[in-house]
C-alpha cells in the first residue's frame, strides 16, 4: 500500500469497525499504525504468515490465529477443523513442519455441550491428520450475549526445512505464480450457509492441510521464493501484500484463473469478485518460471493440488501494483480492497 492510502486510513477511523479485519487497506493501516509502532520487531515486520526463529541447531516457525467464524459449522468444515488448517498452513507457508498446536477457548453461557463436543472432536481429527497434536490449551467462559456461542485461538509451532527460504519478501521480476486449485470456495460456502441460500449445488468448503503438499512441491522445488494462502482478502489482497513486501509487480490473467461454475454463479448473483473471496486450502506459489513444470507436476499429483495451473508472472514493472489481463484484451487494476466482501469466513 502507498504511504499517501496509509495515511489517508490512518486519518479515517477514531474507533474499530469490521474493516479493520477485512484483511484489506484498513487492517494493513491499523497493522502498521498501531502494532507495529508498540510491538514492533524485526519478525513482526516481515508482515509474513509466521515468524523464523534461530535456535539451536535449527529453525522453528511461529505462528497464532484466532476463528470467529459464522455459522460455526458450514458445509465442509467446522470451525474447530478451521482453526487447526488454518494454523497448520500459516506454518507451511514458511517451508515448516507442523509440530504441535494449543488452543484456547472462549465460551459463551448457553453454547449447546453437544455442538461444543463435535467441534473439539473434529479439531482433534484435523489435529492427528495434520501430524500436529494440540498439547496444551485453555477455556474461558463469558456471559451469555457476550460472544456468538464459541471462538477460538491456535498456535503453532514447526521445524523449517534446512535451506528454505521462503517468504512474502522474496518474489523476483520473471517468476511465476501458480495455484493449487479453484478459488472462492471457502467465502461462498460460509456465506450461502449463513444466508440460508438454497442453489442448485452446494458450495463446500476447501478447508484441508497444506503441509503434505507443501512438503512434495518443496522436494520438486526446493528454491520456491514464495508461499501464501490466500484467505481473508483472497488472491487479489494477497498479491497485493506480496507486490508491496518484495517491491515488485504482478501480472495475472483472468482467463487462467480457476472458479468452479456454482462459485462463479454465486459471486456474479451476490455481486461479489472471487478474487477477494476467502480460501482455506489454496496455496499461491511464486518460485522461478524453471520451476514451473516441475512444481505443477508435483502439485497435481497429490489430491489438494489436482487444479493447479499458473495464473501469472512477477514482473520489474508497477512495483506494489497487481494488474489483471481480462478475457478481452483489456488491463484492470487489481487493488486491495478497503475491507472485506465477507466478514467473519474465518
Amino acid at each position: 500500500m502507498s504511504e499517501e492510502r496509509l495515511e489517508a486510513e490512518r486519518k479515517t477511523h477514531k474507533t474499530i469497525e469490521l474493516d479493520h479485519g477485512g484483511g484489506g487497506r484498513a487492517m494493513h493501516a491499523l497493522v502498521e499504525e498501531l502494532f507495529l509502532g508498540a510491538l514492533g520487531n524485526d519478525y513482526l515486520r516481515e508482515m509474513n504468515d509466521s515468524a523464523l526463529v534461530e535456535l539451536p541447531g535449527s529453525r522453528i516457525a511461529m505462528t497464532t490465529d484466532s476463528y470467529v467464524v459464522d455459522p460455526v459449522i458450514f458445509p465442509g468444515g467446522d470451525i474447530g477443523s478451521l482453526a487447526v488448517h488454518g494454523t497448520v498452513n500459516d506454518l507451511a507457508m514458511r517451508g515448516a513442519r507442523p509440530l504441535y498446536l494449543t488452543a484456547g477457548f472462549i465460551l459463551e453461557e448457553g453454547l449447546d455441550f453437544a455442538l461444543l463436543r463435535r467441534i473439539v472432536e473434529s479439531m482433534g481429527e484435523a489435529a492427528r491428520r495434520a501430524g500436529a497434536p494440540v498439547v496444551a490449551g485453555d477455556t474461558k467462559v463469558v456471559p451469555r450475549g457476550k460472544a456468538d456461542k464459541i471462538y477460538i485461538n491456535t498456535s503453532g509451532v514447526g521445524v523449517v526445512r534446512p535451506g528454505a527460504r521462503i517468504g512474502g519478501q522474496y518474489a523476483r521480476a520473471g517468476d511465476v505464480v501458480l495455484i493449487n486449485g479453484p478459488i472462492g470456495d471457502h467465502g461462498m460456502a460460509v456465506l450461502c450457509k449463513r444466508d440460508g441460500l438454497a442453489l442448485e449445488n452446494e458450495i463446500v468448503s476447501d478447508s484441508a492441510p497444506l503441509n503434505e503438499l507443501v512438503g512434495r512441491m518443496l522436494d520438486a522445488c526446493p528454491d520456491i521464493h514464495v508461499l501464501r494462502d490466500p484467505t481473508r482478502g483472497g488472491v487479489g489482497a494477497t498479491l497485493n501484500e506480496i507486490a508491496m513486501q518484495s517491491s515488485v509487480g504482478m501480472r495475472l490473467h483472468e482467463e487462467m484463473l480457476p472458479v468452479r461454475d456454482d462459485v462463479a454463479g454465486a459471486c456474479e448473483l451476490l455481486g461479489f469478485d472471487p478474487l477477494y473471496v476467502a480460501n482455506e486450502g489454496k496455496v499461491l506459489v511464486i518460485a522461478p518460471a524453471e520451476a514451473e513444470n516441475a512444481l505443477l507436476s508435483a502439485m497435481r499429483g497429490h489430491k489438494l493440488g489436482e487444479g493447479a495451473c499458473r495464473i501469472g508472472e512477477v514482473v520489474a514493472e508497477e512495483p506494489g501494483r497487481v494488474v489483471m489481463r481480462t478475457r478481452i484484451g483489456g488491463l484492470r487494476v487489481v487493488d486491495m480492497l478497503r475491507g472485506e466482501q465477507l466478514p467473519r469466513i474465518c
